[in-house]
């Protein structure tokens, strides 16, 4: 499987703009910039991108273990914040609330830690991942 995005930039760093297209066009020349990564302007940016990214496969990941350990979830919510520090991506922080009939909390945990170290995004970062997870 390969999947494919294109960044466009033109201009400088500070007055320059940019856009980004997926494959799927779920992402069709979207709007990136320097004010969408470091101020509060309209559009997206690679930080914001890597936390979608995170966010969606540890999610996954986790519907995949509690599944194979016999349990539906009715609900999985990640919220995962990168954080951004000295001109490195320092962290990435999940917050999942989930709601999982039947599952006993330690099991809870158990699975979604292991989820949280085996997703493929997970692996592909070299930087902390932590997460803080809540059974509803």
């Amino acid at each position: 499987m390969r999947r494919k995005a294109t960044a466009l930039w033109n201009g400088n760093l500070k007055e320059g703009k940019g856009n980004l297209t997926t494959d799927s066009t779920v992402l069709d020349h979207t709007q990136y910039s320097f004010s969408t990564r470091f101020e509060d302007g309209v559009g997206t940016n690679p930080e914001e991108l890597l936390a979608a990214a995170h966010a969606g496969c540890f999610t996954m990941q986790l519907s995949a273990f509690l599944t194979e350990a016999g349990f539906i979830p009715d609900e999985l919510k990640t919220v995962a914040t990168i954080l951004f520090e000295n001109g490195a991506i320092v962290r990435s922080e999940l917050e999942l609330s989930a709601k999982v009939p039947a599952i006993e909390e330690s099991e809870f945990q158990a699975l979604a830690h292991k989820a949280k170290e085996n997703c493929p995004v997970s692996k592909a970062f070299s930087f902390e991942k932590t997460l803080h997870a809540t059974l509803l």
